[in-house]
């Protein structure tokens, strides 16, 4: 995929191919905002750190018994 970049001192252009899927184009738009957002972000790295771990740990306990007798889950209790 051919990508062009312009700018000038009012906008930054990016041109894509025209046959660009519409999900790869949502994917780049996704990653913008992802960017723009963590960029403000306060928060410390250990405070991160403790948010994932509590909501994986949730979805694992919404989610475990979906894995019970599977191969590679034996051990799940």
């Amino acid at each position: 995929m051919a990508v062009t970049i312009e700018s000038n001192s009012k906008e930054i252009t990016i041109k894509l191919p025209i046959d660009s899927s519409l999900e790869d184009i949502q994917q780049i738009l996704k990653y913008f905002t992802y960017i723009d957002l963590v960029g403000k972000s306060k928060a410390k790295q250990e405070q991160i750190d403790e948010l994932a771990k509590e909501v994986n740990k949730g979805w694992w306990e919404r989610n475990k018994d979906r894995f019970k007798g599977k191969p590679g889950f034996e051990d799940i209790v």
